[in-house]
């Protein structure tokens, strides 16, 4: 077994270093990490009343959320800090947040 470590390709971030961009009105989103073929990590933090412009769709992959703090909807019920969902390709749902949260998002597929 190997016993070097190594680093290379290694990527941290700390979400409140970097800026974040207004992608809907009260939804912010900060950019941790993009890989190929559009895999990506984020952070999105929902103001309180915030909500996604229509249906967000997963057509092409799946999206994986980390609800960090606060209370995260998706348009079926409400989810509290430490609960993940996992949306397969070819789901739908319709994020919102009546008192705020922050999400960690990931796209493992692009």
């Amino acid at each position: 077994m190997n016993e070097e470590l190594n680093f290379a390709g290694a990527v941290v971030a700390d979400w409140n270093n970097i800026d974040a961009t207004e992608c809907a009105e009260g939804i912010t989103e900060r950019v941790l990490w993009e890989g190929e073929n559009g895999k990506r990590a984020l952070v999105y933090e929902f103001k309180a009343g915030a909500v996604f412009p229509g249906v967000d769709v997963h057509e092409e992959a799946p999206e994986q959320v980390f609800v960090i703090s606060g209370v995260f909807n998706d348009g079926r019920e409400d989810f509290h800090a430490g609960s993940f969902l996992h949306f397969p390709k070819g789901t739908s749902h319709a994020p919102k947040s009546e008192s705020g949260c922050v999400l960690l998002v990931l796209y493992p597929e692009g």
